[in-house]
Parts: C-alpha cells; structure tokens; sequence
C-alpha cells in the first residue's frame, strides 16, 4: 500500500500506481503543479460507459488543461496509448496530454485551431502553463 497525497487514502502499490505516485510527486515538487489542482482517477461518462483519467490537471476555473495517462514500466507506450488518452481528451479538451511509464514520457500540446499537436521536449512547468 501507498498513500496517495491527491486521493488522501492508501491504494494498492501495483506498478502503474508507482509511476503514477512518483510522476505526480514530480510534478508538485520539481515542477510547480498546485496539489489542489490535480486529480487522479477522474471518472468520464460516454453514454453509459464510464472511463477514468488516471491523472487531470486543472486550471483555477476547474477547466481541464493537462490530461496524463500512466502505464507500469514494463509496457511499453505505444499508438494505442496515445488513441486511450485521445479519447478522454474528446470529452475534456485539454491543452496538454501527457503519457508516461515512469521510464519514458511524452507530451504534447494541443493546437484545436489547426486541428494538430506538437510533441514537447520536455514536460512544461507549471507556471509557463496556467
């Protein structure tokens, strides 16, 4: 069991919740991102089917703006990752997707204009973001 700072409970230690532990604890203490702004296991509705984020970003309006998605380490990140990730994204329409296996992490910014996306070199801090 690990305590979970965002959820305030114990969860189960399973390989993704490592990565997610230790990405979330990387956002807040090396990045900037306010803990009172990040959510993990956001759930989304389409029709009756029910999906859960692993981790959401929030601006100070409660607007998503950062949607991240973890795999354990062993997994590797693939195009089905990023069509998972997309489709919370249908429903949220952040700025940023995120995905990570705690050994390999991508970001994107979304650009809804142009209909497209960048890929990132780096995950942004927090105050080039809000």
């Amino acid at each position: 069991m690990i305590f979970d700072v965002l959820r305030r409970r114990h969860v189960a230690l399973t390989p993704e919740e490592w990565v997610r532990q230790h990405f979330v604890h990387y956002l807040m203490e090396h990045k900037g991102y306010p803990k009172g702004l990040l959510v993990n296991e956001t759930e989304l509705r389409i029709g009756d089917k029910r999906l859960r984020c692993d981790t959401v970003l929030y601006d100070k309006e409660l607007q998503p703006r950062m949607i991240i998605e973890y795999k354990a380490p062993q997994i590797t990140i693939q195009q089905k990752t990023f069509d998972q990730i997309s489709v919370y994204n249908l429903l949220l329409h952040a700025d940023f997707l995120v995905v990570s296996n705690g050994l390999q992490h991508y970001c994107c910014q979304m650009d809804y204009e142009r209909r497209s996306y960048r890929f990132l070199t780096e995950i942004p801090d927090y105050d080039t973001i809000k």
